[in-house]
């Protein structure tokens, strides 16, 4: 293929991070990203931006319940809400932003896209609008044909890079552009030398992402020794939960089944202590599902994280939903699969895959 193809393969390396997150939900890159810290409820950095914006108190408890409705899973109802405030203020950037992500969440990213360039053009020096085009712009280039997926993912690259620069020490952002540069190949501006600096940067600012692009870059360099000792060297800081699952992740990648339920079993002992990694019950979940294992414990995971009061956009509630719903119709309780159908479209009621449920 290399020889009679190239620019198709190349394409294919060069998007291979983003076709991860969208052809398995709990791969690396989308188990790694709903590691990260998403504005869970209205946060400082939330406040902050409101302010900048120059957004009235009144409109700042507006886009706090659209935000609190966005973690929730509600769709439908945070969709609701920022469209009332943009029919007020078109330019509201938070609430543009906002938008964005409830369409991301939807995996609607042609409308997601609109939404983040519009925040971009009236605030171009937040670093987090740049980072959520830049997710977007990757998704949309892992589903593009390959005559367009390079200048896409050279602006997924160009959004990480201008994120990086104006938030130099957000480890989340450095996380994103560390993912990028070890998947994509030097044509895309991508490249493991390029990784290694981002994770040595990590190394500094927060240890357990820099163990984890560490492993990730050792991973793609065949040093699978190295990866399991940087993954497991994640799940030694705070908020171990995630970095469990991650581990798993590596361990279903090279069928290694036992350990593989050992990490997540472990990622869902940590959540149970601590509300910043109940997200690691939604991965957990999606590891054994995709890896045909255990389905009544995925089912208990998913119906956990479902529970959670601390549920967040990393991990849809309806996305839960949809799988749960899957793993009963296998299981062989189709009521309780139909009630989760209609649970996820009541939810967001243009949620394809909950649409397309059979």
């Amino acid at each position: 293929m290399r020889v009679l193809c190239r620019a198709i393969h190349a394409k294919a390396k060069a998007l291979a991070y983003l076709q991860l997150r969208a052809t398995a939900p709990e791969s690396e890159a989308l188990v790694h990203l709903k590691s990260r810290s998403m504005m869970r409820g209205v946060s400082m950095a939330l406040w902050a931006v409101l302010a900048f914006t120059g957004v009235t108190a009144h409109g700042a408890a507006t886009i706090a319940s659209a935000n609190a409705a966005l973690q929730a899973g509600k769709a439908d109802e945070a969709s609701a809400v920022l469209n009332e405030i943009l029919a007020g203020d078109a330019n509201n950037a938070e609430a543009n932003n906002l938008l964005c992500r409830v369409q991301f969440s939807l995996q609607r990213f042609d409308q997601a896209a609109g939404y983040c360039e519009k925040a971009i053009r009236v605030v171009p020096q937040n670093a987090r609008y740049h980072l959520w085009l830049g997710r977007v712009v990757g998704e949309r280039a892992s589903r593009a044909s390959w005559t367009s997926a390079f200048s896409l993912a050279k602006k997924t690259r160009d959004e990480f890079e201008t994120a990086a620069k104006l938030a130099p020490k957000d480890g989340e952002i450095l996380s994103d552009l560390g993912e990028f540069y070890t998947d994509a190949p030097g044509v895309v501006g991508g490249g493991t030398d390029k990784a290694e600096g981002i994770a040595q940067r990590l190394d500094a600012i927060d240890a357990s992402r820099g163990h984890h692009l560490h492993g990730l870059i050792a991973e793609k360099k065949k040093d699978l020794g190295g990866a399991e000792t940087e993954f497991k060297a994640a799940t030694a800081g705070g908020h171990a939960g995630v970095p469990w699952t991650n581990l798993a992740s590596f361990y279903r990648r090279h069928e290694r089944w036992q350990e593989m339920e050992s990490a997540v079993t472990s990622g869902a002992a940590a959540a149970k202590g601590d509300k910043s990694a109940a997200t690691a019950l939604y991965n957990g979940a999606s590891i054994l599902a995709r890896a045909n294992r255990q389905p009544e414990q995925a089912m208990k995971l998913f119906e956990a994280y479902l529970a959670s009061p601390y549920k967040t956009e990393e991990g849809p509630a309806f996305e839960a939903l949809v799988r749960l719903s899957k793993l009963r119709k296998q299981a062989g309780d189709a009521a309780g699969a139909e009630r989760d159908k209609a649970a996820a479209l009541a939810l967001a009621h243009e949620y394809k895959p909950a649409l397309e449920l059979k």
